[in-house]
């Protein structure tokens, strides 16, 4: 049986919207007690943000409350309902089958933001699971959304991380952990669908006033919300997908569950930064068809985008032809804005400083040059930069020795010399920017291995520290931490492989 909420000394001023203004869309539940809570991780600059005592939180007390054993007072749990498409089959009810929304805080910047639990034992969306997480995803969740945070990227981000004391069976017996997540919501499309797919107009109406007066407050008094609504997340979910390509980053499972309406990266289960260039990269260990390759996230983005369309369809005019056409023209136009944000992003990757025809060609021809050469994406953008503030063919030697044949690379090269010094920028200057923009450090695959293998096996939490010290300064380069620029040896990277966790 779960444990009671009691009063715990930690200072917490929850609301929940969520829960006051949208009866239907969750069921109250608390979570699952567990034998022996050990707080592993508190994020106190996160803590701090969201006006918490960082220091009362640090604490046997705030593990217990971290576990769920022990909440603050007047704290009501509850698991969020929602739908969606899996791998493009549609599950109508799928809903938090290990998550509980505690409720909602008030950051020092004034933004509303959830806070929930993620592992917490089972719920009646459990689906025949045990609720539970494995220590090795909650800390790759940690890492992964703390990187992301670091390069600019709207993401979820951990607050705490707590052993359980027991453990959870999966391929292997595995320590249990529980997961604390900060969110601007925990709206998904998937939250839409499931509306829809009762046929509750007045529900999803209210759904869609909330989102609306939640993340979108400029389409409140707009003459058609419900329509600006659909243009706004088609933006958003371009800028962000757009930004994970800019990086490499690769997020394994774009269910339709896993696409917020807040436009944050949310759900890192089987994702990964990719090393070496290549845009058919899977990392995802259930994407057998890849689906959800690198290259494949943009169009994903826009079919998901057409789901939430379909869901939206009922508030967007009684003639339901007509909307269903002006819908797919804004669905049309998704391409487009992906690659105007993607584009803007590889302007100042290249060092570009002004907008010109030939743009978007010079920066495909440059990821072409990868294709089939084993070029590491992160490093390539970081030695291009080294290459715009040298002098001479000294500069560039990084950057050819990172192909296995250079020739595709020589006949781009002076393109983009051509086309950088029209530009009246000094070298130094150049660059500098570049650096600011080409991080040296991302999450390295083996590197974050290591770190899960050390804290899972040995209980040894070092390297999961110093890989999160290292991420948290993504741009800039130190010498003593040449490892973590490294990609892993072929013999490691070949097949790999993450999973979901659950």
């Amino acid at each position: 049986m779960s444990a009671p909420a009691v009063t715990v000394n930690t200072d917490f001023s929850f609301d929940n919207t969520y829960a006051r203004d949208l009866e239907g869309l969750y069921v109250p539940w608390q979570a699952a007690e567990v034998p022996a809570p050990k707080l592993i991780k508190l994020n106190h600059a996160l803590a701090e943000e969201l006006g918490l005592d960082a220091k009362a939180l640090d604490s046997a007390e705030g593990a217990q409350m971290f576990s769920g054993n022990q909440l603050p007072h007047g704290i009501k749990t509850i698991a969020q309902a929602y739908a969606g498409h899996q791998f493009g089959g549609f599950s109508p009810q799928l809903g938090d089958g290990r998550a509980l929304l505690l409720g909602e805080v008030i950051d020092k910047n004034g933004k509303r933001r959830d806070i929930a639990f993620k592992g917490s034992g089972r719920t009646p969306f459990s689906r025949g699971g045990d609720g539970k997480a494995a220590l090795g995803p909650v800390l790759r969740e940690y890492i992964i959304g703390e990187a992301m945070h670091a390069l600019g990227i709207p993401t979820t981000r951990a607050l705490a991380a707590v052993t359980t004391g027991e453990f959870v069976r999966r391929e292997r017996n595995l320590p249990g952990a529980v997961l604390t997540r900060v969110a601007a919501s925990h709206i998904r499309v998937g939250t839409f669908q499931f509306v829809t797919a009762r046929g509750d107009e007045v529900l999803l109406r209210k759904l869609a006033d909330y989102v609306i007066a939640r993340h979108y407050p400029e389409l409140k008094d707009s003459d058609d919300p419900y329509w600006g609504l659909l243009r706004a997340l088609c933006e958003r979910q371009a800028a962000l997908i757009a930004r994970w390509m800019n990086v490499g980053f690769i997020h394994g499972v774009m269910n339709t569950d896993n696409m917020t309406l807040s436009g944050e990266t949310i759900d890192y289960g089987p994702c990964a930064f990719m090393d070496h260039y290549n845009p058919a990269t899977v990392f995802s260990s259930i994407d057998e068809q890849g689906r959800y390759a690198y290259m494949n996230q943009p169009p994903i983005a826009n079919w998901n985008l057409a789901r939430f369309a379909e869901a939206l369809l009922p508030l967007l005019g009684e003639d339901q032809d007509q909307a269903v056409a002006q819908a797919m023209e804004i669905l049309g136009g998704f391409q487009a804005r992906y690659e105007h944000h993607w584009l803007q992003g590889m302007r100042l990757k290249l060092g570009l400083t002004r907008e010109e025809d030939d743009d978007y060609a010079l920066a495909t021809d440059f990821l072409k040059t990868m294709e089939g050469q084993s070029v590491d994406f992160t490093q390539a953008f970081r030695r291009l930069a080294d290459v715009a503030g040298g002098q001479g063919n000294l500069s560039e030697i990084g950057l050819h020795k990172l192909y296995a044949d250079d020739a595709v690379l020589k006949a781009w090269l002076p393109r983009w010399r051509a086309r950088i010094e029209a530009e009246a920028v000094e070298p130094a200057k150049r660059a500098q920017a570049m650096r600011a923009v080409n991080p040296i450090y991302v999450p390295r695959n083996h590197k974050v291995e290591e770190a899960l293998d050390a804290a899972v096996a040995l209980g040894n939490y070092a390297p999961f520290e110093q890989l999160l010290a290292v991420l948290q300064r993504p741009f800039e380069e130190r010498a003593a931490l040449a490892a973590y620029a490294e990609p892993a040896p072929a013999s490691v990277s070949a097949g790999y492989q993450t999973f979901c966790g659950t």
